[in-house]
């Protein structure tokens, strides 16, 4: 399978590929995800090295938390990615939208986290992925703690 996958904001300003690691992607329910895409966020981890951007002009960014930062489209408002911005496991690492690619097939949802505050008016259909709660979270990721 071709891990590369082409990508970009909805007026084409900022435009990117990236060469993925794998095809696992996640779902985050939590309330700033919520209000910075709208909905859930959905997003596959690519190494910051893998990603080749042009545009970059194009692009605002908001530390949005004490360990996180999150990327738009000046221009037309598209979420582009969500980055950790502090030492440790996760750095180095860019939470890309996946609803940013020219092509989002081929992947599949492994986890959804922050379940507890997921709205009831929608729900993913299938089976099989990881489902955590928002304490679980903390619990996995101490640094979470802080929101």
């Amino acid at each position: 399978m071709n891990l590369d996958r082409d990508g970009g904001c909805l007026c084409g300003a900022v435009r990117f590929r990236a060469r993925l690691t794998g095809t696992n992607f996640g779902v985050c329910h939590c309330p700033m995800c919520r209000k910075w895409t709208g909905s859930a966020l959905l997003g596959i981890t690519v190494p910051a090295a893998n990603v080749e951007w042009t545009g970059l002009d194009h692009v605002a960014k908001r530390q949005s938390s004490a360990w996180g930062e999150r990327a738009w489209c000046a221009d037309c408002g598209s979420a582009l990615w969500f980055r950790v911005t502090v030492d440790g496991p996760y750095s180095g690492n860019l939470e890309l939208l996946i609803g940013t690619f020219d092509d989002a097939n081929g992947l599949r949802m492994t986890n959804e986290i922050y379940i507890d505050q997921k709205p009831d008016s929608y729900a993913f259909a299938g089976e099989g992925r990881q489902v955590l709660t928002r304490a679980q979270c903390v619990e996995k990721f101490p640094l979470l703690a802080s929101e």
